[in-house]
């Protein structure tokens, strides 16, 4: 497995390794000691699958104080998938990495805790996966504004689809109970 460490600490570009012939492939998606040496220690609790049709922007989202680490992937389509840094007092605060993560590149991405969470969906449809590092907690999620300037994500999607929890999400800036930087 390739592992790419990215701008902000903690999170990571994973490219497991694909083993191919004229029958398919196999490709291993977790391993608990693997990702254990990789500082990824809790146990992952929780599994989800959506689907997305092309357009649709789904995020920011994170839990506190509840929060999650989720280990995400696209398993078909491609999506483009990001993870923001609202952890105050952090050195990054406010800042952002975007990836591709499509069926064909089988990358994933590694969203810490205090980080909040998010993906436009590139193709046709989608199926993203997420394997969430603790329960889903509906009293303590939290939504950013996906199209906040301070952050400034280019989502590569000109009129996104949107919940109605998302199209009115506050700015980042108006955000009550963010998780704080070195508490999570």
């Amino acid at each position: 497995m390739q592992v790419f460490k990215t701008e902000l600490d903690g999170v990571l570009i994973l490219e497991p390794r694909l083993f191919g012939d004229q029958r398919g492939f196999f490709l291993e998606t977790y391993q608990s000691a693997r990702y254990a040496d990789l500082g990824l220690v809790h146990p992952f609790v929780q599994d989800n699958l959506s689907r997305s049709s092309r357009g649709v922007v789904r995020g920011l989202h994170l839990q506190n104080p509840n929060t999650q680490g989720k280990l995400v992937s696209a398993m078909r389509g491609r999506v483009l998938d990001v993870a923001v840094d609202v952890r105050t007092g952090s050195p990054t605060f406010g800042r952002h990495v975007a990836v591709e993560l499509s069926e064909d590149n089988r990358r994933q991405l590694w969203v810490p805790r205090g980080f909040a969470h998010g993906f436009a969906v590139l193709s046709d449809t989608a199926d993203f996966f997420y394997k969430c590092d603790d329960y889903y907690s509906p009293q303590d999620e939290i939504a950013v504004r996906w199209n906040d300037p301070a952050i400034g994500i280019d989502w590569k999607v000109d009129t996104p689809s949107l919940s109605a929890k998302d199209a009115t999400a506050p700015l980042l800036a108006d955000v009550e109970n963010l998780p704080v930087y070195g508490q999570v």
